[in-house]
């Protein structure tokens, strides 16, 4: 799948726009969904939104650590890009137990919570049977304030 494969949804289409996509438990999954990741903010019409590659760069910390830490064998994670006009919601579900922690300070990894509580605006985990889903969210409101403009 190429950007020219994906059609911007149409502005008559209802919101929220929603896209989701499985991955198997392997370390090309993580590159995948951050290009999921991009083609879901292109299709929704967010291609040139400021935020853009800082939502790609949370994509990609959660799928790893869905993958180091989350994912049992045999099993994979999915990933949830959501869009509602106000806010980008993203999701990576797994069946792993246990919740994510972000790292102490003189932990020598583990930093990728870190950077998602610093570049999302708000991020949680729901615990769900089984697993739980690690999620970021990002508002929107420049995009919207420019369209109306």
């Amino acid at each position: 799948m190429t950007l020219r494969d994906i059609r911007p949804v149409n502005a008559e289409v209802e919101l929220p726009y929603q896209r989701d996509q499985l991955y198997a438990r392997h370390r090309r999954s993580v590159p995948a969904a951050r290009r999921f990741a991009r083609f879901s903010l292109t299709y929704f019409g967010l291609a040139q939104w400021e935020r853009a590659e800082d939502v790609a760069l949370c994509v990609s910390e959660l799928a790893t650590n869905a993958l180091l830490h989350g994912v049992p064998p045999g099993r994979g994670f999915l990933l949830r890009v959501r869009y509602d006009g106000d806010v980008v919601r993203v999701e990576v579900h797994d069946s792993g137990t246990g919740v994510p922690r972000v790292a102490d300070e003189p932990d020598e990894g583990g930093r990728g919570l870190l950077l998602v509580a610093a570049l999302s605006d708000k991020w949680g985990v729901d615990e769900r049977t089984p697993g739980k889903a690690v999620w970021c969210q990002f508002e929107v409101r420049s995009v919207r304030d420019a369209r109306a403009s």
